[in-house]
């Protein structure tokens, strides 16, 4: 099975995270789930180096990145990920969707109430507990 390396971002505006609605995919299990926004890492990249990458082509949002939040490792039917998750601010509050189909910034009482893809179920579970 493909195992992919990915990164995610938790930004954070006051008390409220953003969230974004992936787009069509060719697998039904995570079309139009919401995310934290991230992607793959690529080769000679740091973990941190792909997450401002990453945030700037699909977001063109300008991150600080805090901590590390958590790591999620996920078994999807056609595919494995490995999710490193960082707690983050970003510099600039104008957002573009590149990739996404839409955006919510919830506070964390309120993120229960979208439907998340299955690697992001235990980045909401942690928010929440905090």
């Amino acid at each position: 099975m493909k195992h992919i390396k990915v990164v995610a971002a938790v930004i954070q505006k006051g008390d409220e995270f953003l969230c974004v609605q992936r787009n069509y995919s060719k697998y039904d299990y995570i079309s139009f789930k919401y995310e934290f926004p991230g992607g793959k890492v690529e080769e000679n990249e740091t973990e941190e180096e792909a997450l401002k990458r990453e945030i700037s082509e699909e977001l063109s949002l300008i991150i600080n990145i805090k901590s590390h939040f958590i790591t999620v490792n996920h078994v999807y039917p056609d595919f494995e990920i490995t999710m490193a998750t960082y707690l983050c601010s970003c510099q600039n509050n104008e957002l573009v969707l590149t990739e996404h189909v839409d955006f919510k910034w919830l506070t964390k009482d309120k993120l229960s109430e979208l439907d998340w893809a299955a690697a992001d179920v235990p980045i909401v579970e942690k928010l929440k507990q905090n």
